[in-house]
């Protein structure tokens, strides 16, 4: 029996129709989603590269300062950190070095250097928020202006101690440095990719940020506070990501962080490559469950209030690691492909195709304005097998999602 051709069913097959629809609409949903993200991050940089007036240089009244610095089992470099900080310090403030639950001799070290040292020791509240908030705890009695935190392991440039005090008690909120990681002598390209990365999370993101007169996530170190701010808010916590977790509270409670480009504290990427990949697992996977945990309550806020700051925050919050955001756009362009050939579904490679010129875009011009130094563009070529080598950590976000906080072992 031969069918009359006009009675065939179509290459949708009968009863497809609606599920065709239904695919059309999510592969258009998923690259709106893909483009929304990619506009965020093109938006920052294209904001960053652009030349404006030099920052306001606050000349004013010089505030009593309280240097609080965590460190556990720091000896092979808290010497050289604390050199940074106590020539920068004036009479009235303070260094407090918390030496949490350590067993070598960073508290001996600290105390020789000059440092007002704390020890304390407590297995089972692991984890730097816990000795941030045993440190603010001593300081109670004797209260300063502004509480600066830097790591054990940082070095601060010239002048940031004063910088940051200044912008802080002039601005009345938290004020982050700019916090950069360098690679090691004779690391490999992965790291300096990786260092690449980091200049866009920490100076070129923040900064475009700054220029459209939003705030900034905290980055750990380098981070000043009025006492007013950080002596009311829960400091104690093993979050992964507490710099994160604590930015977000203080933005909440009304203290969103200002970024100061002109002040900079440095560190490096642990040479050994267990650790750079225990380090990097916690910043990725802490990173994503601030995202679905954080972003529905800062984003909700943000309307509520009618905040422009808050919902700022909630954007940049929203964005991804910059290699998971890569391999989510390449994903998407690659379902939208396949769909194109097999069903002439048209719209969301379109969209698509525009998310990966402004993904390359926005990554080209960063590197250019400020990744040259760290990468070459001949290597740049290689960060699609960069990416690749990250699936797996982002995999086990999803089957082993690391929750608890763990030391990074240095050289």
């Amino acid at each position: 029996m031969i069918l009359d051709p006009d009675l065939r069913p179509s290459c949708h097959w009968i009863g497809l129709g609606d599920k065709v629809v239904f695919l059309e609409a999510l592969l258009v949903s998923l690259a709106v989603l893909g483009l929304a993200l990619v506009t965020v991050l093109a938006a920052q940089v294209m904001m960053a590269i652009v030349t404006v007036r030099t920052p306001k240089i606050f000349q004013g009244r010089r505030p009593r300062v309280a240097v609080l610095m965590p460190a556990h089992n720091e000896v092979a470099v808290i010497a050289e950190t604390l050199a940074s900080i106590l020539p920068q310090l004036v009479e009235g403030d303070r260094l407090l070095v918390v030496a949490d639950n350590c067993s070598d001799e960073t508290a001996t070290i600290a105390r020789k250097l000059g440092a007002e040292v704390v020890e304390r020791t407590d297995l089972e509240c692991r984890g730097k928020g816990y000795a941030l908030d045993f440190g603010v705890g001593r300081m109670r009695d004797d209260p300063p202006e502004v509480v600066i935190i830097i790591d054990a392991d940082c070095q601060i440039s010239p002048g940031v101690i004063d910088r940051l005090a200044r912008t802080c008690v002039e601005t009345s909120r938290p004020v982050q440095a700019l916090y950069l990681m360098h690679s090691p002598e004779g690391a490999g390209l992965k790291t300096r990719i990786a260092e690449f990365a980091w200049v866009v999370k920490n100076q070129v993101r923040p900064l475009g940020c700054h220029r459209l007169g939003l705030p900034c996530q905290l980055m750990g170190t380098g981070m000043a506070f009025p006492w007013a701010a950080i002596s009311n808010v829960a400091l104690a916590s093993g979050h992964i990501v507490e710099d994160m977790k604590f930015g977000i509270d203080l933005a909440l409670a009304g203290y969103p962080a200002v970024f100061c480009p002109d002040a900079t504290v440095t560190s490096y990427f642990p040479g050994d490559k267990t650790a750079e990949g225990t380090q990097r697992t916690r910043w990725e996977h802490g990173h994503l469950s601030m995202i679905l945990d954080e972003f529905p309550r800062v984003l909700a806020c943000a309307i509520r209030e009618r905040n422009v700051r808050l919902l700022g925050l909630a954007i940049d919050l929203v964005v991804p690691p910059l290699a998971l955001l890569a391999l989510i756009v390449t994903v998407i362009f690659s379902l939208n492909l396949m769909f194109f050939l097999f069903e002439d579904i048209t719209w969301p490679l379109n969209l698509s195709l525009v998310t990966l010129g402004l993904f390359a875009t926005a990554i080209t011009v960063a590197w250019y304005g400020w990744g040259r130094k760290v990468i070459s563009f001949l290597a740049m070529l290689t960060i699609p097998f960069y990416i690749l080598s990250k699936f797996p950590l982002y995999l086990r976000f999803l089957t082993k999602r690391q929750k608890s906080w763990v030391k990074t072992e240095r050289d």
